[in-house]
């Protein structure tokens, strides 16, 4: 069995007309990308669900895909009858495959220092005598390839003790938990919203062979921990903050991402009344800030 991917070149006008336009003809699916993308002129475009309007890139592709039996010639007879204009377009085959090989094969292992690499579950272990992240994603964020992941895992390496109690609210596949937990920290409890997350973590924690506490954010929760630790969006972040704050112990510390640098002094502004912030640490447009809990 194959299918037909049919991409239309338009700019960001029409970009999600069109979208929802080949839907409503027969698309199995669509998705909207830079036309660009992975190129010099590449567009980068930022943001957020609170932000507004969905941006879209000045030069859009939009692909459409299709059963083989498709006639390519009526879906663009159809977009040209609807938006009276012509579009560029190109056409291909997409052939049946192992769609899960063909999605492991986007993840390598990620070497974090010296001390820390993630390893994708089925992926060879890179250096046996390093502290090993043993993961699968599943249905949960945190592949440990965004820039926010390795600021807050850095943060844990230079942070985590022994004697110290940790908190991962917000925690996805449950990466910085796990992380946590491998770098000795005595208790961790990771936290999320959303149910599929909570059992990523507790599959992937059992991977590692660690125990960690991974509770639904519905759940009531009493805890006060060395560190606190939250790769969240900055909206998320500056509703949390007094309860994120009260989950810290005095003179704890917290690290905060999934912030971008032109996001970082509002945060710290909601922040402030609890924490003493030093420098953030940054990595491709992306922040992490950190400090220590002093009300």
């Amino acid at each position: 069995m194959a299918w037909i991917n049919i991409s239309i070149f338009s700019n960001n006008e029409y970009a999600d007309q069109i979208s929802d336009t080949l839907l409503e003809i027969g698309a199995l699916s669509t998705s909207i990308q830079d036309k660009n993308l992975n190129q010099n002129n590449e567009e980068m475009i930022f943001g957020e669900p609170h932000d507004g309007p969905q941006q879209f890139w000045q030069h859009s592709q939009i692909d459409a895909l299709f059963n083989e039996s498709v006639d390519t010639s009526s879906i663009l007879l159809a977009l040209e009858k609807k938006f009276e204009l012509s579009f560029d377009y190109a056409v291909h085959e997409v052939k049946d495959e192992d769609w899960v090989k063909k999605s492991q094969e986007q993840f390598n292992p990620i070497q974090i220092n010296d001390q820390l690499w993630i390893i994708p579950s089925w992926h060879e272990v890179v250096n046996k005598e390093a502290i090993n992240l043993i993961l699968d994603p599943g249905l949960a964020f945190g592949t440990g390839s965004h820039p926010t992941t390795h600021l807050c895992l850095q943060w844990l390496i230079d942070n985590t003790l022994p004697t110290f109690t940790v908190l991962d609210y917000g925690c996805g596949s449950g990466i910085l938990a796990i992380a946590a937990k491998k770098l000795n920290a005595k208790n961790v409890l990771g936290v999320d919203i959303d149910n599929q997350a909570v059992q990523a973590s507790q599959d992937n924690a059992k991977k590692n062979s660690v125990i960690i506490n991974v509770m639904h954010v519905s759940e009531p929760l009493e805890i006060q921990a060395d560190l606190v630790v939250a790769n969240i969006l900055s909206s998320a972040l500056s509703v949390l903050a007094p309860v994120l704050a009260g989950y810290c112990k005095m003179n704890g510390r917290i690290a905060l991402s999934g912030i971008l640098e032109h996001q970082e002094d509002q945060i710290k502004k909601i922040y402030q009344q609890w924490f003493s912030f030093e420098t953030s640490l940054k990595k491709d447009g992306w922040v992490c800030i950190h400090g220590t809990k002093i009300k």
